[in-house]
């Protein structure tokens, strides 16, 4: 094999190789902050799994919240009209942010409770996130699922 060729070929092999690692690197870092969104029936069937970090998204429940005095820590219910999950939040919540209102939380679950690192409101009383809209909509078509009052799926 003549000496120019074998440059070329291996000059084909390093781009190649170096496509394949860019791209990979660029899939990782796209998964690590994909959070997907679940409503809470979702979550206490267990779509959302265990350890992964997710958006909750819902209304906050009427006369759940309260804030733990002398902190930043605040404790609401989300629901989707079929179940109810807790929150917990340590931050400053958003202006808008209401008992009654749409909400979409960013975190994880820990053992029964949502524990939320990033807390967003809907802007206005007339607007709901599509998302949120949408699966709540869904959650309320489907009665596969039956849900205790203890919020447990059964």
């Amino acid at each position: 094999m003549n000496p120019i060729r074998r440059r070329r070929l291996l000059l084909v092999a390093v781009l190649v190789l170096a496509s394949g690692l860019v791209t990979a690197l660029v899939a990782m870092a796209l998964q690590r902050n994909v959070a997907y969104l679940y409503t809470p029936v979702e979550v206490l069937r267990g779509d959302a799994g265990d350890h992964a970090r997710f958006r909750l998204g819902g209304m906050v429940e009427k006369e759940s919240f309260r804030r733990t005095s002398g902190s930043l820590e605040s404790h609401f219910r989300v629901t989707d009209g079929d179940a109810q999950l807790p929150v917990v939040y340590t931050g400053i919540l958003p202006d808008l942010f209401r008992e009654g209102q749409a909400v979409v939380a960013t975190g994880r679950m820990d053992g029964g409770t949502f524990v939320a690192e990033n807390v967003l409101a809907k802007h206005d009383e007339t607007y709901m996130p599509k998302e949120v809209a949408d699966k709540m909509g869904m959650a309320h078509q489907k009665h596969d699922v039956q849900v205790p009052a203890s919020g447990a799926p059964q």
